[in-house]
């Protein structure tokens, strides 16, 4: 069932490439797409009760018996949670985009790549099988890269694409990493068989690199510091994708692993130091930083990495209090950050520009932006009112920051020093909201420095935000309304247990609250004073950036790469090969040395009689002449004498088959030569010095040696059953062809056959464009 779920994004935006194009000319293709997300949300939304109700439902596919890898599909509480956000947002994001982007940009290729990135987004949140997840995680990679590289003319863009790549790739690798020694440990590729088994896991060696790999990936696609450095470059992309990629899914995917395998590394002071640690670091500078930014995107992609940091922290926390506020976060960072990303893409699309220093005073232009703009900023903030839903969760992490589930020793030294991380933290929330919305709608006015005059956004633009902040209201009012359907079973699935909390703006005065209202005296004191202290930025980061030290990290490698590959890029084939060979022996030789794979045996040899010993010994005259031959015609015929007693050998062996193969190959070959000859350049004798002609010689030996053994110990050797006597029983059963060679050919290597055949068939294809292009331009040239 889920499986057609998740495929029918992928399905979707194949046929909008086929079709798609006639339609687009009568209205705005985002209108169709949008028909996916939504009916994707009522689909899973239908499962909400038995959820509720603690009936998870499970599907399953086989996909590689063999291995027993299965596209297994699993939806409890936190993922519901998920694919709700994932298709809900993806309605309102694609509903904004038919607003946003013009019909003379490449709008099928955006629907297409926006799509993929949703199937990709459920399969990742579905899967219970560890390499599907991590199928899909990779695949997220590829298609946010191409939405965020999708204006490709921009520089920036194109840089932001590629970083972003560069290093959640890095940390989809490390996580694989993970994945396969967590398979070698468990011996299953079950998530939920995995967690099962915990306690043995925790006691095997291979837990701490588990743990570590796993969360190098979680803290690169989830922007955690030191790895945040690429999401703000990726603010290049267009509005819509900022809103859906980097407020509610993308960034959420790193959360939602910590989340989904916390079960299984819960009590481990690594982890509890790792995830909280790094999180409340995350939290403070990702808000310190932002109130440095001028771009309101760029404010806003901080401000992203420190509520990412501060959702991370609780995860790392441990405790049911942390665990429920965690979800509730997810769910009201999802509305106020997707509120907020497209009011920016509203002041840019109207303004002509993103620059906070030339806006100002918006509000008596744009009152309805500017309100919705209010709501999302002081949600984000924190501020204790009951109709901002940000405060309640903001809330219930100062008490969890308070009540940590340190397990001992180094983790429970260094948890009371959590809840000042906190506050520190959040001041600074403070101050880049206010700044955020002071910035932008109050003040003067600044029309002189402003691409468009100002006015308001047209409606269908302020639909999707104007959504969004319904939630905040209504969920800041009545938070209750998702406690028991949506909030609870999520926490419930993290945690392994029931989770009940009740929701409630007041709870008397107690220390979280007052925690609150420090945030606000302290934050309102730096945005009234922010003149005064902000010349801080000039010395801090400094040369400490995280973006510094990753394009210092980038061109090192790069001039590492580059000195390397010019020190054997030298142009001659001959080295070339050289390295080539001589790397194959030493990998080769020392493997099987190390393995004792070298083995001689003359048992169940055919004879050899003088026919064969003759032909054997042609072959070889034939092959040391062709290292004296001047003549290319002359060597072609040699190399032609060893490949057809090849096939003489075949068939005095008694094996016609193969002998009607080799000479057909051989035949081509020689005519290939044949036809190439007016093509190539003049033979010239070898003017090698001594010293390289007798490396060469001794290249040469030992490859020559080397096959030799490997040819002599794969017959000698008996490791394994060999196949051919399954090949021998299943061929006419299976097959139905009495000709062994041919069936292996045609039947059981079928597939392999077929991919060597379109391989060539694009090999042809491409040396056809090259040979086309080259005679276009040497006619160009002649005219």
């Amino acid at each position: 069932m889920f499986l057609y779920y998740i495929a029918f994004p992928f399905i979707a935006a194949l046929l909008l490439s086929l079709f798609s194009r006639p339609l687009s000319k009568t209205f705005h293709t985002g209108w169709l797409v949008a028909i996916i997300p939504f009916v994707l949300f009522i689909l899973f939304l239908t499962h909400s009760s038995g959820i509720s109700e603690g009936q998870p439902v499970a599907s399953l596919t086989n996909w590689i018996p063999s291995m027993g890898i299965q596209l297994s599909f699993y939806l409890d509480g936190l993922s519901l949670l998920f694919t709700l956000l994932i298709t809900g947002i993806g309605f309102l994001v694609v509903l904004y985009s038919v607003f946003y982007l013009s019909k003379k940009e490449n709008l099928i290729h955006f629907y297409i790549y926006l799509l993929l990135f949703m199937g990709s987004m459920l399969g990742l949140v579905l899967s219970d099988n560890l390499f599907v997840l991590y199928t899909f995680w990779e695949f997220t990679s590829i298609s946010s890269f191409l939405l965020i590289g999708f204006w490709s003319h921009r520089a920036r863009s194109v840089y932001g694409a590629l970083k972003s790549m560069m290093i959640t790739v890095f940390g989809g690798l490390s996580m694989l990493g993970g994945f396969l020694l967590l398979w070698i440990a468990t011996d299953t590729t079950s998530i939920r068989e995995i967690i099962s088994q915990k306690e043995e896991l925790m006691a095997s060696p291979l837990f701490t690199a588990i743990l570590l790999l796993v969360l190098v990936g979680a803290f690169t696609k989830s922007a955690q510091f030191p790895f945040h450095t690429w999401l703000p470059d990726a603010m290049e992309a267009p509005t819509p994708v900022s809103a859906y990629l980097h407020s509610a899914t993308m960034v959420k995917a790193g959360i939602y692993l910590v989340a989904r395998l916390s079960l299984l590394f819960t009590g481990s002071d690594l982890f509890f130091l790792c995830v909280s640690g790094f999180g409340l670091v995350t939290l403070c500078w990702g808000s310190f930083m932002a109130v440095r930014q001028t771009d309101l995107k760029g404010i806003l992609a901080f401000s992203t990495i420190s509520q990412l940091g501060m959702i991370m922290a609780m995860l790392g926390f441990g405790s049911e209090a942390a665990i429920f506020a965690a979800v509730f976060h997810i769910f009201n960072h999802a509305t106020f950050k997707g509120s907020l990303f497209m009011v920016a893409g509203i002041v840019d699309h109207e303004t002509g520009t993103r620059d906070i220093r030339k806006l100002g005073g918006l509000m008596t232009f744009m009152p309805i932006t500017a309100t919705l703009a209010f709501f999302g900023t002081f949600s984000m903030a924190g501020f204790p009112l009951p109709i901002f839903n940000g405060f309640l969760s903001k809330e219930m992490f100062f008490d969890a920051s308070l009540q940590t589930a340190a397990p001992s020793g180094l983790a429970e030294q260094a948890a009371p020093f959590f809840p000042y991380l906190a506050v520190l933290g959040s001041i600074f929330t403070f101050v880049y909201s206010m700044y955020l919305f002071f910035g932008t709608f109050r003040g003067k006015v600044q029309l002189d420095r402003l691409e468009k005059k100002p006015h308001e956004a047209p409606f269908g633009m302020l639909i999707p935000p104007f959504l969004l902040v319904c939630f905040i209201v209504v969920i800041g009012v009545l938070p209750n309304l998702i406690n028991e359907r949506l909030l609870a079973p999520a926490a419930g699935a993290i945690a392994g247990n029931s989770i009940h909390i009740h929701v409630a703006f007041w709870h008397g005065i107690k220390l979280p609250l007052i925690m609150s209202l420090i945030v606000v005296a302290a934050g309102a004191l730096l945005s009234l004073f922010k003149r005064y202290w902000e010349n801080i930025y000039l010395y801090l980061p400094g040369k400490l950036s995280a973006d510094k030290a990753y394009q210092a990290l980038l061109n090192s490698l790069l001039r590492g790469a580059k000195k390397t590959t010019s020190s054997y890029m030298t142009g001659s084939l001959s080295l070339y090969l050289a390295i080539i060979v001589l790397f194959l022996v030493c990998v080769t030789a020392g493997m099987m040395a190390a393995t004792g794979g070298f083995a001689f045996s003359t048992a169940d040899l055919s004879p050899v009689k003088w026919p064969e010993a003759f032909t054997g010994f042609a072959m070889l005259i034939a092959a040391v002449a062709t290292i004296f031959m001047k003549r290319r015609i002359a060597a072609v015929i040699v190399i032609g004498v060893v490949g057809y007693g090849l096939a003489l050998l075949f068939v005095l062996f008694r094996a016609p088959d193969l002998a009607l193969t080799q000479l057909i190959i051989e035949t081509v070959t020689v005519v290939l030569f044949l036809l190439c000859f007016s093509h190539l350049p003049v033979m010239k004798p070898n003017s090698k010095p001594l010293r390289s002609k007798v490396a060469d010689v001794l290249i040469s030996l030992a490859a020559g040696t080397l096959v030799t053994l490997v040819a002599i110990s794969s017959h000698s050797s008996k490791w394994f059953q060999p196949i051919s006597d399954y090949f021998v029983k299943t061929s006419y059963s299976l097959g139905g062809g009495k000709n062994i060679v041919n069936v292996i050919l045609v039947d059981f290597r079928g597939l392999d056959t077929m991919f060597e055949i379109t391989v060539l068939g694009l090999a042809a294809l491409g040396i056809y464009g090259m040979i086309k292009i080259r005679l276009r331009k040497k006619g160009g040239m002649e005219q």
